[in-house]
């Protein structure tokens, strides 16, 4: 009996993130599905579960063969790669994981003390990466206990102080309701929701019509999650003024 990875092949897409994010490559793309491609080659770690958009990887603890590190380092000399980048499961600067996926959690970063002043530099209010409702883990620690900006891609270009007036002390999702998947974005926003303690979501999203479907997305989801969670929308016009604050629902 050891860990290992389980993969929910109902909710793999096969997009590969998860192969090129495993530092032992002990995962490969099998009909359009992500498999083990041996057990031995698995450290039961799980580096890959930040990987997976999809949130289609857990760890489990069942009868597996023994993880073989000598193994491991032959398949990754076969396979082109030099060496293991670590040694305890830490794939922070591993070369071969997918920097746009890669689960980062920021809040713990010590970035000193901000300033309003002009001419002086303004500190970053993002606590995690990344931040697309698409590539999030909802499984992800930054979502747990947490209270939510769920903010139209455009928004924070338009509005000038997001950082300091929305973004602090939230996680982050982002996206737009125009060109992006709703359906699939309902779904994902909907696992944040029933897998983590949310306290509470604002909507900032612009004044043109269609940006309003984040707000329907959001309600949808908190619908879907069977949980009574309250909702704040922020318009923000073309000129990157607020609009209007709606009141909050939920």
């Amino acid at each position: 009996m050891r860990k290992i990875i389980h993969i929910d092949e109902d909710k793999c897409d096969g997009c590969g993130l998860c192969v090129i994010g495993c530092p032992e490559s002990a995962l490969q793309i099998v009909d359009g599905k992500a498999r083990l491609a041996s057990e031995k080659y698995c450290d039961g770690l799980g580096a890959c579960l930040g990987e997976c958009p999809k949130g289609a990887i857990s760890i489990e603890e069942r009868d597996a063969e023994d993880f073989d590190e000598a193994a491991v380092k032959e398949r990754l000399q076969e396979i082109g790669k030099h060496s293991l980048p670590h040694s305890e499961g830490d794939t922070a600067h591993s070369p071969h994981a997918c920097p746009s996926a890669r689960t980062q959690d920021f809040r713990g970063d010590e970035r000193g003390a901000e300033s309003d002043a002009p001419g002086q530099k303004q500190e970053s209010e993002l606590r995690q990466w990344p931040i697309k409702l698409s590539l999030v883990n909802p499984q992800a620690p930054y979502f747990q206990e947490a209270e939510l900006l769920l903010a139209a891609d455009c928004a924070p270009f338009a509005y000038a102080s997001t950082h300091s007036d929305f973004l602090r002390g939230k996680a982050l999702v982002i996206g737009c309701p125009k060109l992006d998947d709703l359906e699939y974005y309902q779904e994902k926003l909907t696992d944040i929701l029933k897998q983590n303690n949310i306290w509470g979501i604002t909507v900032l999203h612009m004044e043109v019509p269609c940006c309003g479907g984040l707000l329907y997305l959001a309600e949808q989801a908190v619908k879907a999650a069977g949980k009574a969670i309250a909702i704040k929308v922020v318009v923000v016009s073309l000129r990157g003024d607020i609009e209007g604050r709606g009141p909050a629902t939920g």
